[in-house]
């Protein structure tokens, strides 16, 4: 997933998918066809994970993206999911030894629910990185190396409302293309949880939980990170932005992919569900 956030949070979704690549719109976990073994065949587990996240990162880090105004820019922070066991101690090892060190870094989501002592709260120790719902810890050890942890609730709360901004305004979050359709499996990883209103210790969070009959919902980790290297990176709302948004999430279409202007055209996420049902 990548993302171009501005200073104020507006942010235009520029590229997203799977590696390999599955050329088809709608595919799953499950069925992924190539896979990363079988483009390894030769690999083990670790060896193949490494050399995938090697392409990868070489194919997006090492790629200029034009702006509207023909600025080129390239991606300044970047995060690798590093949550998964089996996989956390390659995700370290490649982002330590990468060309792309400077900018790549390991990720934990951590579930932080009503009853937690929030992120904002944390007391900074020495050598700590405290941001807005992320942090970086001191390392030591073993994995001697720095990695983020942040809130995934309120990173999906976040995203999510971002969506519900109308096009135009700031902190608004727009896809690329004009074909509905072709964010189909896009707008059903970001709906594939509900969030459950909680209270306790005297405040109110929303918790995210995977909906029984939804089984991916990578696209909606994937963005939450990348909001994360937003704020990462200094963005922030604007202190004049509405504290709520009750509507529903939406989708936005615009003309074309890096820097773009958003139309006014929008559509709802659960008009695409109709569609593909027809």
């Amino acid at each position: 997933m990548v993302i171009a956030w501005a200073e104020d949070f507006t942010g235009a979704v520029i590229d997203y998918g799977s590696w390999p690549d599955q050329h088809r719109h709608e595919y799953s976990l499950a069925d992924a066809n190539p896979s990363i073994q079988t483009l390894f065949p030769k690999a083990g587990f670790e060896g193949a994970l490494y050399a995938a996240l090697s392409a990868l990162t070489d194919e997006c880090l090492g790629r200029e993206w034009e702006r509207e105004d023909g600025a080129v820019l390239k991606i300044e922070r970047a995060l690798v999911d590093a949550n998964w066991g089996q996989s956390t101690d390659v995700v370290y090892q490649f982002c330590r030894q990468s060309s792309h060190a400077g900018v790549i870094l390991p990720s934990h989501g951590r579930y932080v629910g009503a009853s937690s002592k929030p992120m904002t709260e944390y007391r900074k120790q020495q050598g700590d990185r405290l941001g807005f719902n992320w942090m970086i810890p001191n390392v030591a050890g073993k994995r001697a190396i720095r990695h983020v942890i942040y809130d995934t609730n309120y990173w999906k709360s976040f995203i999510h409302a971002r969506l519900a901004v109308p096009v135009g305004d700031k902190g608004s979050l727009t896809l690329y293309g004009r074909i509905p359709g072709a964010h189909q499996l896009f707008a059903e990883h970001l709906t594939a949880e509900y969030r459950v209103k909680t209270q306790g210790r005297g405040r109110t969070v929303d918790e995210w939980k995977l909906k029984p009959q939804s089984h991916d919902n990578h696209f909606l980790d994937c963005v939450a990170g990348c909001a994360v290297c937003g704020s990462m990176l200094g963005a922030s709302l604007p202190e004049t932005f509405p504290a709520k948004l009750d509507r529903k999430p939406m989708i936005r279409l615009s003309d074309k992919r890096p820097g773009v202007i958003p139309q006014n055209g929008r559509l709802k996420l659960s008009e695409l569900r109709r569609q593909k049902n027809g």
